[in-house]
């Protein structure tokens, strides 16, 4: 398969998939890598992240989702599905540009195991991605076949969480 130099997977039920691609992107752009963030599922024009992202020159990034994702049985299932599916067009269109160094396609690995996305797509779309380029997804349940195009992957796995225990997710800490 041709596709990226470069594909990186952060993936488990653990906290810090996002944070940890959210850490590569900051190195890249302080080396002058210019980087494209596309959130496949997040909606929250509040988040951290976002607001960051706004004083940096060299860092983009783009909410494509709707928020949390219903179930496939609620009507809205379909709008979070066409909403991922115009994200992963996106991406497959700067993937092939050369706009952007680094793409970090945010809960894509999820996407594809919750039916918003076809991972044949998103496969076709990373093959068809420039050879230069560096590519980071994110999110739960990645499956083999993705993890088998990575050449580093890694699993957060959840040990102890204070939301597990009741606290409530914390400005600057989960958004």
């Amino acid at each position: 398969m041709n596709g990226p130099q470069r594909i990186l997977i952060y993936t488990g039920d653990g906290k810090g998939k996002t944070s940890a691609a959210l850490g590569t992107a900051l190195r890249a752009c302080g080396n002058g890598i210019k980087v494209l963030i596309l959130q496949f599922i997040k909606a929250d024009d509040r988040t951290g992240e976002l607001a960051a992202v706004r004083h940096l020159t060299g860092i983009d990034m783009i909410q494509g989702g709707l928020g949390f994702v219903p179930p496939q049985s609620n009507p809205k299932f379909a709008e979070h599905r066409d909403a991922a599916q115009a994200t992963l067009r996106k991406a497959r269109e700067v993937l092939k540009s050369d706009k952007y160094d680094m793409i970090i396609l945010d809960e894509a690995c999820v996407a594809v195991s919750l039916g918003l996305i076809q991972e044949d797509d998103l496969v076709a779309a990373i093959a068809e991605a420039r050879p230069e380029l560096y590519l980071i997804m994110t999110g739960r349940n990645a499956t083999p076949r993705l993890i088998s195009l990575a050449d580093t992957v890694t699993e957060m796995l959840p040990i102890k969480h204070a939301m597990s225990q009741g606290r409530k997710a914390q400005k600057g800490i989960e958004y």
